[in-house]
C-alpha cells in the first residue's frame, strides 16, 4: 500500500475514534474527514461528494417522505395496532415487534421498512411506556436479519448474485441463503431479547425527564361509529398515556369519575384528559377521536391545514372575564380552543364555560398564520406553535397503505430499481395530500443522508487508493491453508468493512478475492461467497455500519459505544454460526 492508502486509513480510524469518544455529530466528523482528505489531494471534490448524488442517498430521501405520508394518516396503525398489541413487559413488546419486522424485511429491502416503522414504533413505546432506546436498535437488528433469509431480503444479495452469475456461472437461488440467514436471525433475536435489559440503555425521553407546569384539561369525543366504540379504555390505549391522564367521562350530561379499565366506550362519550402538551398531540393522532368542541369544524382553514398553537391570555386582552363561549373566541381569532392551562390546577367545567384569565395558556386549533398575525398582539403575552401537531388525516390512511402496498410490491418483484420505485412512492404520497410539502420537507433527516452521503465518498477515497485491498489481501494471507480459518478471516474482514464502509462496497470488496482465495486453496468456493454475503449485511457494532442503523441513532438517543456493546456481541454470534454452518451446507 501506498502512502496515499495509509493516510486513508489514518483518516477512517480517526472518524471512528471521534465517535467514539466525543458527542461529535457523525456527519460533521464524516464530512470533516472527507474534507481533509480532499485538502491532501487524495480525492477531487467530484469524487468526494459523488456520494450526495448516490441512488442509496436518494432511496432514503424518498422513503423519509413515504414514512411521513404514512405518519400523517395514521396509516399504519391500521396494521400495528393489532400487530403489536399492548406488551405487558419490554421482553414481549421486543418479540411483539422483531418477529413480524424480520419476517417482512425477508421479501423487502430493510432500510425502507424501518423508515415506516421508525415513527410507529416510537409511538408505541411511549403509549407503552417503555423507553425507545429499548426498541429502536432491535427494530434494526431485526430487519437486518431478516434480510439474510432471502436473495430479496437486501440490495447486498441481489448483488453478490450478479457477480456469482459473472464470474461463477449461476445466480444465487431465491432461498439458498436461508440456510445461514434463518438460524442466524432466530438465534440473534434469542440474544437480544435476553441480552437487551443488561447490555441496551434505558434513556427515556425528555417528556418522562422533565415536570411540564402546563396541565393542560383537554375534552375529546368518541366519534360514533369508530373503531374505539365498544372497546374498553384498556383496549383503546386510553389506560397508560404518557404524560396524560384519563381523568373522567361524560355520558349523557352523567360524569363518571372513577373510570376503570373496563369501562367501555360508547359513541358521544366526552373524555376529559389532563396532562402535557405533547401528550395532547398524541391524543389528536388517535383514530375515533375528535375535539369535543364542534368549533373546531367551523373554523376557516381546512382539517389538513390547521396546527397547534399556544397562546398566552394577557391582562389587555378582551376576553378576559368572559367564558369561551360568551366571547365568541372562534368568530373573534378564527381559532377554537380545544385546552386549556391555569398555573397547574384542574379546572372543573367544559371548554365553552371556561371563563378566561390573565396568564391562562390556550391551546388552539387554527391555521399557521395565526402565529405571524398574533405574534406582537396585546391580547396575548406569548404565541408560539406546538411542533408536528398538524391533524392527522385518517380519511387518507386507506391510499397511503394503498401506496405502501404498491411500493412494497415493486420492491419485492424489482419492477424497477429501488430508487425509482421510492421516489414515485414519495411523489404519490404528495399528490394524494396523503403528506402536505411542509411535512415532506421536516421528514427529512438530513443527519442521516449527509452521513450515508459522506460514508460513500469514505469508501471510494478507500478504494482509489487501494488501502482495502491491500488490508484485506494482508489479512487473509495472515491465515493459512486451512480453509476453515481462512473463511473464519474472510468474514472478518468483511464485517470490519460492513462497519466503516458501506455494506455493498464490502461485498463488491470481497467477493473477488474470497472466489480466488477458495480457488487458490482448491476448494469449492460458495461456502466463501455466502459467508461474506452474510458478514456485508451484519453491520452490528457502529451506527454507521448499515442505514437502519443511522436511522434509529437520534429517535432511540444513542451513543457510539451503544452499539458496540450490544451489537458487538451480536457480530460474534453471527460470525461463529455462519463459519461453522457454512461448510457443512456447502462443503468443502
Amino acid at each position: 500500500m501506498g502512502l496515499d492508502a495509509w493516510l486513508t486509513i489514518g483518516v477512517l480510524a480517526a472518524i471512528l475514534s471521534l465517535l467514539a469518544t466525543t458527542n461529535l455529530p457523525s456527519d460533521l466528523a464524516m464530512f470533516g474527514g472527507l474534507t481533509l482528505l480532499m485538502i491532501v489531494g487524495i480525492v477531487t471534490p467530484k469524487e468526494a461528494l459523488a456520494g450526495m448524488a448516490e441512488p442509496a442517498v436518494l432511496t432514503v430521501a424518498s422513503l423519509f417522505i413515504v414514512a411521513a405520508g404514512i405518519r400523517e394518516t395514521g396509516a399504519l396503525h391500521l396494521v400495528t395496532d393489532k400487530l403489536f398489541g399492548r406488551p405487558t413487559s419490554v421482553l414481549k413488546a421486543q418479540l411483539r415487534m422483531m418477529l413480524p419486522v424480520a419476517s417482512l424485511s425477508a421479501f423487502m429491502n430493510n432500510t425502507p421498512l424501518v423508515a415506516m416503522l421508525l415513527p410507529v414504533v416510537t409511538e408505541w413505546s411511549k403509549k407503552l411506556r417503555i423507553s425507545p432506546s429499548k426498541l429502536l436498535m432491535p427494530l434494526s437488528f431485526a430487519a437486518m436479519l431478516g434480510g439474510l433469509a432471502t436473495k430479496i431480503g437486501t440490495s447486498t444479495n441481489v448483488i453478490v448474485s450478479g457477480l456469482m452469475l459473472a464470474q461463477l456461472g449461476r445466480p444465487m437461488e431465491m432461498f439458498e441463503l436461508a440456510a445461514l440467514g434463518l438460524p442466524a436471525a432466530i438465534a440473534g433475536i434469542l440474544y437480544m431479547v435476553s441480552a437487551s435489559r443488561f447490555l441496551l440503555p434505558d434513556r427515556k425521553p425528555a417528556l418522562n425527564q422533565l415536570e411540564d407546569p402546563r396541565a393542560y384539561t383537554v375534552e375529546m369525543m368518541v366519534e360514533p361509529g369508530s373503531s374505539l366504540e365498544g372497546k374498553t379504555i384498556e383496549e383503546a390505549g386510553l389506560r397508560h398515556l404518557s404524560g396524560m391522564y384519563l381523568m373522567e367521562i361524560d355520558r349523557n350530561e352523567q360524569i363518571l369519575t372513577a373510570v376503570g379499565p373496563e369501562t367501555k366506550l360508547l359513541g358521544k362519550d366526552r373524555l376529559i384528559f389532563a396532562g402535557i402538551v405533547e401528550s395532547v398531540v398524541e391524543l389528536q393522532r388517535v383514530r375515533g377521536l375528535k375535539p369535543a368542541t364542534n368549533q373546531v369544524f367551523k373554523l376557516h382553514a381546512p382539517a389538513g391545514e390547521r396546527c397547534l398553537v399556544e397562546a398566552v391570555v394577557s391582562d389587555t386582552c378582551p376576553l378576559v372575564g368572559k367564558s369561551v363561549r360568551e366571547g365568541r373566541f372562534r368568530t373573534h381569532y378564527d381559532a377554537a380552543v380545544i385546552a386549556v392551562a391555569r398555573s397547574g390546577e384542574r379546572i372543573q367545567k367544559k371548554i365553552g364555560d371556561i371563563v378566561l384569565q390573565t396568564g391562562d395558556t390556550l391551546l388552539l386549533a387554527t391555521h399557521p398564520s395565526f402565529v405571524d398575525v398574533q405574534r406582537n398582539s396585546r391580547d396575548f403575552f406569548l404565541v408560539s406553535p406546538v411542533e408536528g401537531s398538524a391533524p392527522v388525516r385518517h380519511e387518507r390512511g386507506f391510499i397511503a397503505l394503498g401506496i405502501l402496498g404498491l411500493m412494497v410490491l415493486g420492491l419485492s418483484l424489482q419492477l424497477r430499481s429501488e430508487v425509482t420505485i421510492a421516489l414515485a412512492a414519495a411523489g404519490l404520497m404528495l399528490l394524494t395530500r396523503c403528506c402536505s410539502t411542509t411535512a415532506a420537507r421536516r421528514s427529512l433527516d438530513w443527519q442521516v443522508l449527509l452521513t450515508i452521503a459522506a460514508s460513500i465518498g469514505l469508501g471510494a477515497a478507500l478504494q482509489r487508493t487501494g488501502g482495502d485491498r491491500g488490508i484485506a489481501e494482508t489479512m487473509v494471507s495472515l491465515a493459512g491453508t486451512n480453509p476453515q480459518v481462512v473463511l473464519a478471516v474472510l468474514y472478518g474482514v468483511t464485517m470490519t468493512f460492513t462497519e466503516v464502509l458501506s455494506n455493498n462496497t464490502a461485498a463488491v470488496i470481497m467477493f473477488p478475492i474470497a472466489v480466488a482465495t477458495a480457488r487458490s486453496l482448491g476448494v469449492d468456493p460458495m461456502p466463501f461467497v455466502m459467508s461474506i454475503t452474510v458478514a456485508a449485511s451484519c453491520g452490528f457494532a457502529t451506527p454507521i455500519g448499515y442505514q437502519t442503523n443511522l436511522m434509529v441513532y437520534g429517535p432511540g438517543g444513542y451513543r457510539f459505544f451503544d452499539y458496540t456493546r450490544f451489537g458487538g456481541i451480536l457480530n460474534l454470534i453471527v460470525w461463529a454460526m455462519t463459519v461453522t454452518l457454512a461448510p457443512i451446507v456447502w462443503p468443502f
